[in-house]
């Protein structure tokens, strides 16, 4: 019955505005690529022996803990791009083969997140490297929250944070800016100073040789060479109060304890200030939960924005989730291009606007099959999928061309439109199946996942498999009614009166 056509297309038009908000989004699922990085940092002002003592304790435990690693690699103040803070570290967990161990990739993710907690001198995350993009890029949610002012974004921040941190779907929640690290501001008391002759000069100069590490020389001992450092031990510098150990020699000969010539006062800064298009910015980083996706993670904080920031902050995306946005745009565009550049090319091989338009009609029963399977089998929609689903274009919309292209020959040797798209669609029914069959068996093995490192390209191969499927039966019903409804009486070439 040819009038079912149009409910039948409202129906898949509506179940597609369904699905794709159930559907979870992200840049492209995870590979066991047998590596699982730990990052860390310790309190503001932390030393760099501090931090060194917290990784080995940190790289202890994981040997103890995870039997699947068999190397690990920690480095404290990484400074691939720079000076690194030396608060800051990681420790680079590499797995045996995944033939090698019972617990994948995931497990052992899943399992370091729940025992990481328990690290109370460090903060500290766990992180797997990307499918795509470069594995130091840091955690996968990388939202940027713009400024107007300093002060500004001192106060807001950290009501975002307490919200992003109580969110069900992202864990190790944190912002690259601080504001409590300590510092000691020294005020040197001039009149005394001069009272006793002694230098403003003179005082910064005792103060850079006891505590700045200054190399001053180098010296050669049993054929090596070491140098020589300017400062004092590191029992006589932990303490605000050790400037009582330090003198300086007044123009009298006398020696004078720093700590009467110098103001101390303690106060706390952010260790640094960033900027991002040029606007005051902090950068909020996380990883999705199990169970959840990038996309949900960034919907979320959209969530939060519109709950803490007002109209004068603004917010922008960086690292993979950049990336993840931009790739959801560019392939959106190659999406809606492929479609017009069929209809174009068919356009010009039927020498007419109704018959590609008709064929497009398979475009839809693809797409929805292609949801419905992502959605059955737990899949989401990235990048992998979204080519599939491109892919599926070019893949179904060869049955429209077997069925419309035959029917037009019926018509040309004086068959009733619907007496030939119906011929057309019996005869042509066996290469539709076959090629259809062909296509999907030689897919299938993406979809099963077989072999190792092909869980991320799991989606590709159910998004065309699924799509083939669905859209395979429903075009030898949708097609040949489309076609009694728009197809002309007789063969209507482009250019003819």
């Amino acid at each position: 019955n040819r009038w079912l056509v149009f409910p039948l297309m409202g129906g898949i038009f509506y179940l597609v505005y369904v699905l794709l908000p159930l559907i979870p989004t992200e840049l492209a699922p995870l590979e066991d690529r047998s590596n699982v990085r730990v990052n860390a940092s310790a309190p503001e002002g932390a030393s760099f022996e501090y931090m060194q003592n917290a990784l080995d304790r940190t790289s202890q435990y994981v040997i103890d803990s995870i039997p699947e690693q068999f190397a690990t690699i920690q480095v404290v103040a990484p400074s691939f791009a720079g000076a690194g803070a030396v608060n800051s570290g990681f420790v680079n967990i590499y797995l045996k083969e995944p033939h090698e161990r019972k617990a994948s990739q995931q497990q052992v993710f899943g399992k370091l997140s729940k025992i990481i907690g328990g690290f109370t001198d460090i903060r500290a995350s766990v992180s797997q490297p990307p499918t795509i993009g470069s594995r130091f890029a840091g955690l996968p949610v990388q939202y940027v929250i713009l400024a107007p002012t300093f002060d500004s974004l001192k106060r807001t921040l950290p009501k975002f944070l307490e919200k992003a941190r109580q969110s069900k779907s992202m864990q190790f929640v944190d912002a690259d800016i601080k504001f409590n690290k300590p510092e000691i501001r020294l005020t040197i008391d001039r009149e005394k100073a001069g009272q006793l002759g002694i230098s403003v000069a003179e005082v910064a100069r005792t103060l850079q040789l006891a505590y700045s590490g200054q190399r001053l020389g180098y010296y050669v001992k049993e054929g090596k060479q070491y140098q020589i450092l300017a400062q004092v031990h590191r029992e006589d510098r932990d303490e605000p109060l050790d400037f009582k150990s330090i003198y300086i020699r007044s123009q009298a000969g006398k020696l004078v304890q720093l700590d009467n010539l110098v103001r101390m006062e303690e106060e706390s800064n952010p260790a640094a200030l960033y900027r991002f298009n040029r606007f005051v910015s902090a950068t909020i980083s996380a990883a999705p939960k199990a169970g959840f996706t990038l996309g949900q993670c960034l919907q979320e904080l959209e969530d939060i924005k519109k709950q803490v920031l007002s109209e004068s902050f603004s917010t922008a995306l960086a690292g993979q989730s950049r990336d993840f946005a931009d790739s959801s745009s560019s392939l959106l565009y190659a999406f809606v291009f492929a479609i017009v550049l069929i209809y174009l090319v068919l356009a010009g091989q039927f020498e007419s606007f109704i018959d590609p338009f008709i064929i497009l009609f398979t475009v839809p029963l693809a797409v929805t099959g292609a949801l419905i399977s992502l959605w059955y089998f737990h899949q989401s929609l990235n990048v992998f999928s979204q080519i599939g689903i491109i892919m599926l274009i070019g893949l179904i919309t060869k049955n429209g061309i077997l069925i419309v292209e035959f029917a037009n020959q019926q018509k040309e040797q004086g068959l009733p439109k619907r007496q030939a798209v119906i011929e057309a669609s019996v005869l042509r029914l066996r290469p539709i199946l076959m090629t259809s069959l062909a296509a999907m068996l030689g897919i299938l093995p993406i979809a099963l996942a077989l072999g190792e490192a092909s869980g991320s390209r799991q989606s590709l191969g159910i998004a065309v498999v699924g799509g083939l499927l669905f859209s395979g039966f429903l075009t030898l019903y949708v097609i040949p009614a489309i076609y009694s409804y728009m197809s002309a009486g007789k063969v209507h070439k482009m250019g003819e009166e």
